[in-house]
């Protein structure tokens, strides 16, 4: 698939230098359910993307550079999960946002999706405002429904999740204006 400025295909073994610029990157992984990667990681994760139908890699298409992921997974009968991840170098520039809005053309128009479904840390201001800006719905707050870490005496540390959704039929009116 492409859009103006970028490709997004399946995931390549070969993805493992791009993958670990940006998933070493304390700042880019701050809200994920994982710590920063190290080389070894990234290699095993290049390699598990590949065989994963629900990863996309997001490429410039100038250069062919790997830099950042979508993932869109269906859950249910017609309702997918979406996520995504930006190499810091490339964020701020509308680059996640179009990778997203081509990914939600896929979903609904080939896939022929009924919903979509996203959750994103209240604290992660960017990624909330991503999603509103392609149409979600901020429809809930989970409060302290996840822990992806546990603290210094082994208990969990609690976050809260926004749930964010979008209708085929919003979509479809929302985004042609």
């Amino acid at each position: 698939m492409q859009t103006k400025r970028l490709i997004l295909r399946k995931f390549r073994t070969s993805d493992a230098d791009d993958l670990y610029e940006y998933l070493a990157d304390p700042q880019v992984v701050e809200f994920e359910p994982y710590a920063p990667f190290n080389y070894q990681a990234a290699r095993e994760a290049a390699v598990q993307r590949s065989l994963d139908e629900n990863f996309w890699a997001v490429c410039l298409k100038a250069n062919q550079k790997m830099i950042g992921n979508l993932y869109l997974a269906e859950t249910e009968a017609q309702i997918f999960t979406l996520g995504y991840v930006l190499n810091r170098r490339y964020q701020k520039q509308g680059l996640a946002t179009e990778a997203v809005k081509k990914i939600l053309d896929w979903a609904f128009y080939e896939k022929s999706a009924h919903r979509v479904v996203a959750h994103c840390n209240p604290k992660n201001e960017r990624s909330w405002q991503l999603l509103e800006r392609c149409h979600f719905y901020r429809e809930g707050l989970l409060r302290k429904n996840v822990a992806f870490f546990k603290g210094p005496a082994g208990l969990p540390l609690w976050q809260d999740t926004f749930v964010y959704g979008l209708l085929e039929e919003e979509y479809r009116i929302l985004s042609k204006q």
